[in-house]
């Protein structure tokens, strides 16, 4: 598990191996990741965006970007704490993702970024 503390929202990020499987005549690898947005700020803040960066090592960078997470956008109060999963496919066994989330503090009315940390996705049978 890697986590990170940004302006006192903690992300950590769980990730799993899910298998392979072909597609479109080419085998993929799945991964799953499980991310915990914890607030130990003293604010209330949501969660409105969120943009990733998905390496491949055998494919080029890819940029990803959407609203909320999962369908949605969650309000967290100081305290409080958002689990979600989702996953991802790569056509090697061996990359990672990192990224960040756009939130708005509800007290000051600004918005912030809270940052991903960089995470591994490694098949188990990658690995030496």
């Amino acid at each position: 598990m890697v986590s990170q503390i940004t302006r006192g929202i903690k992300i950590s990020v769980l990730t799993s191996f899910e298998g392979t499987y072909f597609k479109n005549y080419k085998i993929h690898f799945a991964f799953s990741y499980e991310i915990t947005i914890e607030n130990h700020s003293k604010d209330s803040v949501q969660l409105t965006s969120r943009h990733w960066e998905i390496y491949d090592s055998l494919n080029d960078l890819e940029f990803v970007d959407g609203e909320g997470v999962i369908g949605k956008k969650p309000v967290l109060k100081p305290g409080e704490q958002h689990t979600y999963s989702s996953g991802c496919l790569l056509s090697s066994p061996y990359g990672a993702m990192k990224g960040y989330f756009n939130m708005i503090n509800f007290t000051s009315t600004k918005s912030f970024r809270v940052i991903v940390p960089t995470f591994r996705l490694c098949a188990p049978f990658a690995l030496n």
